[in-house]
């Protein structure tokens, strides 16, 4: 496993593969606990967790039951527990999206969940139907692992950041549409209509994650369009000053064309104290955001 004070190498070119059949893989766990889960603002119920083994739909109750599906990037096993049926498991190998989907369905079957999900992804392009995908299959077991264990310690960061606020703040959490680790930050006031543009999002469904004044920082593995894992933070409304704002460390940088600030993660990996640069990233985002949308901090921080 490594020495685990360290923060893994994350290598875009030679994690590409995996990365996008885990993609599609979260997402079918993901839409499971979309379907089964009472709706939550800024589709909050949708999203996955950070566990000590892998990633989690946490516990989901549905029919008088609760069940739970779990990613084990140590034993590379997908679990399925349910309070009441002995506990399911497949492996996590080389095998199209198609063969995981057929058998997760299979398993959820055989312990009595019947449930159905809208069975194409989301938010990316193209959007193959999961039981068609016979495209992505790739699954080396040691990329899954350190991507893993890097999220395990954006994670504690992150909450960490979280709990400076004492505003409406979501949880910290991994969506499974873009495939990334996330945590918000609300000033309390209402935001104009947002006007979508995610492929394959509904446009209501968009407005009302929007529907809210954010400031919102998370973590992104990269894709073959952008191949580079990085940090994220960008503010909803965002005001024309705030990428003119400094920030730090001084790796970080703002995209004009995307209207976010980013921040490499080799840059905080290879750093002396990662955690202390990613969290000044997230602080003075924050404050960029702050300033500029005239938030009022003082009844959202703890002081």
């Amino acid at each position: 496993m490594g020495n685990e004070k360290n923060w893994p190498v994350l290598n875009f070119a030679e994690m590409q593969d995996t990365i996008e059949t885990l993609h599609q893989w979260i997402q079918i766990v993901g839409k499971i606990r979309l379907k089964t889960m009472p709706w939550q603002n800024h589709s909050w119920h949708t999203t996955l967790y950070i566990t000590p083994t892998g990633y989690s739909t946490n516990a989901i109750s549905f029919e008088g039951r609760i069940f739970q599906i779990d990613f084990n990037f140590k034993t590379h096993k997908l679990l399925i527990q349910c309070s009441n049926a002995e506990t399911v498991t497949m492996d996590l190998k080389p095998r199209t999206v198609a063969s995981f989907y057929e058998e997760l369905f299979e398993k959820l079957a055989s312990i009595g969940l019947a449930i159905r999900i809208h069975a194409s992804p989301n938010e990316m392009e193209p959007a193959i139907p999961f039981a068609e995908n016979v495209i992505n299959k790739a699954y080396n077991p040691e990329v899954a692992n350190a991507l893993w264990r890097a999220m395990v310690k954006v994670n504690a960061v992150f909450l960490e950041f979280r709990s400076e606020f004492i505003g409406k703040a979501s949880p910290v959490h991994l969506f499974w549409g873009a495939f990334d680790l996330a945590v918000t930050r609300f000033s309390g006031k209402p935001a104009p209509l947002h006007q979508g543009g995610m492929p394959n999002m509904p446009l209501d469904v968009m407005q009302e994650a929007y529907s809210q004044e954010v400031c919102s920082a998370g973590f992104w593995p990269g894709s073959k369009d952008s191949p580079i894992p990085v940090f994220y933070a960008y503010a909803y409304p965002s005001d024309a000053r705030f990428g003119e704002q400094k920030v730090l460390p001084k790796e970080a940088f703002y995209s004009p064309e995307m209207g976010e600030f980013f921040l490499k993660y080799e840059d905080v990996q290879t750093s002396d104290n990662p955690e202390k640069n990613l969290h000044d990233f997230l602080q003075t985002t924050y404050i960029a955001a702050t300033k500029t949308s005239k938030w009022d901090r003082t009844s959202l921080e703890k002081m």
